[in-house]
């Protein structure tokens, strides 16, 4: 079988967000390949170890982003892989603690037509014993809900594994560029009257190595801090964001 036959998803790349993941982002990469998408993008983000190296013998594009922060990384591995053709954008930390496997429960909604912005739930799905602790899930739990009285999308999870248009993300000129980066791509995809749908998804305790934002009360409370304010801060349109949404209607 060629390459391209073995491709289910053309068009499709995940990006993955990675500091200090070498233990772990070889069966990340390998794992998503094996899914039948077009390309892994690693955006190694000030990594101290060999992650890029390791991340590019399993088949990865590696780019590096040394100013850290979770949304400059994303945001540089998505610009990489719109400029090799991706037309739809898959983001997945390399921690293991998402299941490749599951990529299809994301992407088959785009691919249907039936969504714009695809969010995988672990409140719907399964979060497995010590993923996540009860300060991260009744944050979670909060933000959803403000999230629902602002912008009246019934979402349950503010999880970072999701897929979505890389023209629609391009739409949203997004700029949180540390911990608020996934809220913010829910709230100006509501605003701009966008398809979003949520699927159940498996959550697990990272494969090695501990978490950067969980793993320490800093990064904890810096993560619940940027999740409300960002929630909070988009609620009131900007002249850009009313241009935008007026583009779509």
């Amino acid at each position: 079988m060629s390459a391209a036959e073995s491709i289910t998803y053309p068009g499709v790349a995940a990006v993955i967000p990675a500091l200090n993941e070498s233990d772990n982002i070889a069966a990340v990469v390998e794992d998503l390949l094996a899914q039948g998408i077009e390309w892994v993008v690693v955006a190694d983000n000030g990594s101290t170890d060999d992650t890029g190296a390791v991340a590019s013998a399993a088949g990865a594009v590696v780019i590096d982003e040394p100013r850290q922060g979770y949304g400059y990384a994303c945001a540089a591995g998505s610009a990489e892989a719109a400029r090799l053709g991706a037309s739809v954008l898959v983001y997945v930390d390399g921690d293991g603690s998402a299941r490749p496997d599951e990529l299809g429960r994301l992407l088959d909604p785009i691919t249907q037509d039936h969504a714009d912005l695809v969010l995988g739930s672990r409140v719907l799905g399964t979060i497995d014993a010590g993923a996540m602790g009860p300060h991260q899930r009744f944050g979670n739990w909060l933000t959803a809900a403000i999230m629902r009285l602002l912008y009246r999308i019934e979402v349950t999870d503010l999880g970072p594994y999701r897929a979505i248009r890389t023209g629609l993300l391009e739409e949203l000129a997004m700029t949180e560029m540390t911990f608020g980066w996934p809220t913010e791509m829910m709230v100006k995809s509501a605003r701009a009257k966008a398809k979003i749908a949520e699927v159940p998804v498996t959550w697990q305790n990272r494969a090695a190595g501990e978490s950067k934002v969980s793993g320490t009360v800093k990064g904890t409370v810096l993560a619940g801090w940027y999740l409300l304010s960002v929630t909070v801060k988009h609620a009131r349109p900007t002249r850009s964001t009313r241009s935008r949404e007026k583009s779509r209607t």
